[in-house]
């Protein structure tokens, strides 16, 4: 198998040519699960997807925020960007860049503190994934990633689609498929700008975050989007992330 996206990708490609859809042809929201997603840029040119979980707290991918750079929101609602500082980035300190380039399970999940709250959006509720996880089940994902690989001014959006579980799904990952093309052929799954974009599953209260993007492929494991897409759970970092957010004084 390729090497998946780490789903960053430049801003550069912001101004390529226009394309279709998005998280390989979601369908566009501004509600329900979609009003917790924010679009992460940073410093060195690229942009990924989080999600806010408190005020001032964002979810995202560990690779998302690596060392070294500066990191911002931005917001496209009003048709002119507007921007909003991270104050602190926090990795998991089991993050393997290494292991998740190579689709090995891996720590993928980070905190971003702002320095303000961010505006126009809602946390949403942060949990796990129910166990045992079952071949098929369904989860939904929310992203502001690009439509078709490579065309960046598809990307800012933000798309929600609809995907199920696949392989061997268990507490350090889990594999999602357009339940229709069951990654054999294109269809629906996350592409690049996705990364750290939140999996939610039903829960009796309602949606709730249970993981966060990492990579995709094409179908059959090719390069690409539209294949298969890897998510790392919450299920073994949930509680650095409530502790995290603690010492920022956030209660989740």
């Amino acid at each position: 198998m390729k090497h998946a996206l780490p789903l960053l990708a430049a801003t550069a490609l912001l101004s390529a040519s226009p394309a279709q859809a998005i998280v390989g042809g979601g369908t566009p929201a501004t509600g329900g699960v979609a009003r917790s997603v924010v679009t992460i840029v940073g410093s060195r040119g690229n942009f990924c997807t989080g999600s806010l979980i408190a005020p001032r707290i964002v979810l995202t991918a560990a690779h998302c925020v690596p060392p070294g750079a500066e990191y911002r929101l931005v917001d496209y609602s009003a048709g002119t960007p507007a921007l909003q500082t991270v104050k602190t980035v926090a990795i998991h300190p089991a993050f393997k860049m290494e292991a998740m380039l190579s689709h090995r399970a891996t720590a993928d999940v980070a905190l971003l503190r702002l320095e303000q709250p961010a505006k126009g959006r809602s946390a949403a509720a942060l949990g796990m994934p129910t166990i045992p996880i079952a071949v098929g089940e369904r989860f939904t994902i929310a992203g502001i990633g690009v439509t078709v690989r490579g065309d960046g001014k598809s990307g800012g959006t933000i798309r929600v689609a609809g995907l199920i579980t696949t392989g061997r799904p268990g507490s350090l990952q889990i594999r999602l498929v357009d339940p229709v093309g069951q990654g054999t052929r294109a269809g629906l799954g996350a592409c690049t700008g996705d990364s750290g974009a939140p999996v939610f599953e039903d829960k009796p209260g309602g949606p709730v975050i249970v993981g966060v993007v990492s990579w995709s492929t094409g179908p059959n494991g090719s390069a690409g989007c539209g294949g298969m897409t890897g998510v790392t759970p919450l299920t073994l970092y949930r509680d650095w992330l409530l502790q995290t957010a603690r010492q920022w004084g956030a209660a989740l």
